[in-house]
């Protein structure tokens, strides 16, 4: 799940995630979609930089989303992390895709991959990424990260789904095209 901005912008310059875009609070219908969505992951998978940041968050807050951030076990990439204190973690600094091989081999409910931005770029350019949930925000944001950066060819998906919430966000659910 990743909020993406009207541009197709992730982040602002010097910010993580959506933090600072000037937005109304999240619709609840949303909100009850996402929280569904985590209570059917079976791990987290992030970056060095969005585990830090969610490291020193979820932990203290008293937000619905807490409680699933908090209890399912994480995974952070990171070649140079040599600790990680956020309960339920482990650090994996092998090849990206080895590692994303192995637990998609574990059984168990879906991996659900945070950004940031280089993170997620990192996994699209792979093609590791097996549905893209994207919540398009009402803001254009003009300069930060966009989520396809980098990419060698283009990446064709298939919209196996959409939903307009009164906040003016849009969910879209992707999938990579066959073929």
């Amino acid at each position: 799940m990743m909020e993406v901005s009207l541009d197709g912008l992730v982040a602002r310059p010097g910010k993580f995630g959506a933090e600072g875009w000037g937005l109304p609070p999240e619709d609840p219908a949303l909100k009850a979609r996402k929280l569904g969505w985590l209570g059917e992951a079976a791990l987290h998978l992030m970056g060095r930089h969005t585990y830090e940041e969610m490291a020193g968050f979820w932990p203290t807050s008293d937000d619905e989303y807490a409680k699933p951030m908090n209890d399912i076990p994480k995974v952070v990439f990171s070649k140079t992390l040599t600790k990680a204190d956020w309960q339920q973690s482990t650090i994996a600094s092998g090849d990206l895709a080895d590692e994303i091989s192995a637990l998609e081999t574990e059984p168990g409910k879906d991996l659900i991959a945070w950004g940031g931005a280089a993170f997620a770029q990192s996994l699209t350019r792979l093609r590791l990424v097996d549905e893209y949930r994207l919540v398009k925000q009402p803001v254009a944001l003009g300069d930060g990260l966009p989520l396809f950066a980098g990419l060698t060819a283009p990446l064709v998906l298939d919209l196996v789904e959409a939903q307009a919430y009164a906040d003016g966000a849009v969910l879209c659910v992707y999938r990579p095209a066959a073929g």
